[in-house]
Formats: C-alpha cells, structure tokens, sequence
C-alpha cells in the first residue's frame, strides 16, 4: 500500500510542475498585440473582406516584418480578436509569435481560411474585456502590451467602453484605436459624436495611446499598416 502511495504521488508531480507560473520561462518577445476588429451588423460582408485582407496584408508587408526585426528581440507576439454585441467575441487566430516573412505570411494565410461572422450591437467595452482576458493567457513575455482596437461605431451594449478602457490600463495595458469613419449612419442613427472624438475619450488610453483614423473601409489597410509600425516601432 506504501508502495502504490508513493507511484500515486510520483505520478501527481509533473501536473504539479506545470501549474506553476507560465511566464516563468515564456519566450521573449518586443510586444503583446491583439488585434480587437469589430464584426457587428453595421459591417456588411464587403466591408468585413474589406477589414479582413487589410490585416492580412499590413502584417505581411515586409515593411512591418522589417519593423519587427528591428525590434531589440526582434518578434512580436500577436493574436486577433473579433467581436460585436456584449455577448459575442472569439478569438479568431490565438497567440502567435512572428519574427519573420514566414510567419508572416503563414499567420495571413490562416486569417484568410477563418470563418466570419456579421452580428449584434456594438460593444466596445466587451471587446476591451475579451481582449484583457487573452493577453492574461499570453505564453509570450512582452516588454509592451497593446490593445489595438478597430470599429465603425460607438459603444451601445454593455457597460461604458470608458470603464473597460480603465481597467486595462489599470493593468499596465495600452489602448489604441482604429476608427472607421464613414458616411453610414450606424443601425439608422446618426451619432451625437464624431467617431474620431467617441475613440480619443472613451477608448483610447494608457502611456503613447494613439489612434490612426480610417477615412473608410476602402483606406483600411493603409491606415492598419501605419498603425502597426508606429506600435511595433
């Protein structure tokens, strides 16, 4: 009976060894980026492409990957979120370090084979939760944790997207934003603010928060692309 003890409790061990912290011996990386991209209802399913390809393509472009090299580690840790109403948000593509074309391009690649979804209100605090929760499961250690926020509406579902915004950068994350100005009143109602002032007081925020305006759906991908040097760099 001793002896059947002693195997249970040599058999427990290595579970036990795991649970402890691990960040103990993550791999280095220059910054934690998720990618937070609104898919509620008022993106219709070209403007959703529209979003998709211009990620797609500023992460591949070997003027952001030449960025990444650059870095003091030289890669990035990067995961992309999708959400909409409070009661909807996915992780599309988990964590993955890039220091690399390869990456790179093999990180596009499996956005592009993603499914999509259009759905729901828009809820920027819960985008902002969701998003909180996956750069706590990080494997990577990042020097700098970011938040990159990208939507075409203000919050109206959930709690203030300026209370999720707080909490975040209670926690040493940084917020920035990506507004997509367009001419489209959002589910019928034109906003009692512009976009581009909505992001700068209610999402935005932390040490160097920034945002780069989208004039719409078209300019997209430039506007991601600028975003992602100034972040990286």
């Amino acid at each position: 009976m001793r002896r059947r003890s002693l195997l249970a409790a040599s058999a427990a061990a290595p579970a036990l060894w795991t649970a402890r912290p691990a960040h103990a011996e993550a791999e280095p990386v220059d910054v934690l980026l998720v990618l937070a991209v609104d898919v509620s209802r008022s993106i219709d399913e070209d403007e959703a492409r529209l979003q998709r390809e211009g990620y797609r393509n500023a992460v591949s472009d070997p003027r952001v990957v030449e960025v990444i090299r650059r870095g003091m580690i030289g890669a990035i840790g990067l995961a992309y979120v999708e959400w909409a109403g409070f009661e909807y948000q996915r992780l599309i593509l988990p964590w993955t370090r890039i220091a690399g074309q390869r990456e790179a391009e093999a990180w596009a690649s499996a956005l592009a084979e993603a499914p999509r979804a259009s759905l729901s209100w828009t809820s920027l605090s819960g985008g902002i939760d969701f998003s909180r929760r996956v750069m706590a499961e990080a494997p990577f250690e990042g020097g700098r944790r970011i938040i990159d926020v990208s939507g075409d509406g203000v919050n109206n579902s959930g709690r203030p997207a300026s209370a999720a915004r707080d909490e975040a950068v209670a926690e040493g994350i940084v917020i920035n934003g990506l507004p997509i100005v367009n001419d489209r009143p959002t589910f019928g109602r034109v906003p009692s603010i512009p976009l581009d002032e909505y992001f700068q007081q209610n999402v935005i925020g932390g040490e160097g928060a920034f945002m780069i305006v989208a004039e719409d759906f078209e300019a997209f991908g430039t506007a991601v692309r600028r975003k992602l040097i100034r972040e990286i760099a």
